[in-house]
């Protein structure tokens, strides 16, 4: 019965997220958001940012996430499986706007694992740890050191800490912080496709901008 129950209880959570909820940006909001980031060009998907799928790709889906974030883990799969359904005519950027306490760290933790080949396996990890780490009330962020060894990643832990802590990554997160900023970034996840914020929020929503993209580039 509890089964039955948590499963009812994330479908309607999905519902909400991919269906039901409000857009984002609506009427001349909208406007000034695609304009915005339109005038960004290059830099709303800058060759530094994490990427999945090929790099001539023609539409560009830009994500901003943060990783303790509950609907960016219900998107997470989903997104994924949007690109890659698409073969090489779609590419993903993910940028990050960590707005959860903590996240700033996690994140750094995330680009670290980058320079181990081991990206998209962290965040794997962290999403489907991010009940134990990233709780509201009591986040311990601090617990993904423990949780990365115990998920059986092959990591070295202490370059990890090293890199983390590291310059270049710091102002790497600190770049996506201010992009964020300048785009109106207030809620995660955020999607731009070739530039266009979407018009409400939701899997739909953005299958739909996708496939309209698509449509208007091949």
């Amino acid at each position: 019965m509890r089964k039955q129950v948590l499963v009812i209880g994330a479908v309607v959570v999905l519902a909400v997220g991919f269906g039901l909820a409000k857009g984002l940006y609506q009427g001349e909001e909208a406007q000034r958001v695609e304009t915005a980031a339109k005038s960004a060009g290059a830099s709303l998907a800058p060759k530094e940012s994490m990427s999945s799928g090929p790099a001539d790709a023609r539409v560009t889906v830009v994500e901003f996430f943060d990783p303790a974030c509950e609907t960016c883990a219900q998107f997470h799969a989903p997104v994924k499986e949007l690109v890659a359904s698409h073969g090489d005519r779609v590419r993903l950027v993910v940028r990050y706007a960590p707005f959860h306490h903590g996240s700033e760290d996690v994140v750094k933790m995330l680009e670290a694992a980058r320079l181990q080949d081991r990206y998209w396996e962290v965040l794997d990890v962290m999403y489907a740890t991010q009940g134990r780490w990233a709780s509201h009330h009591h986040p311990q962020p601090e617990l993904l050191w423990t949780l990365l060894p115990e998920a059986g990643l092959d990591l070295d832990m202490e370059r990890l800490r090293t890199d983390a802590g590291g310059m270049a990554i710091g102002s790497l997160v600190q770049a996506d912080i201010d992009a964020g900023a300048a785009l109106d970034v207030r809620k995660t996840p955020t999607f731009f496709v070739n530039g266009r914020p979407l018009p409400g929020f939701g899997l739909p929503q953005l299958q739909a901008l996708v496939a309209e993209e698509i449509a208007s580039n091949y």
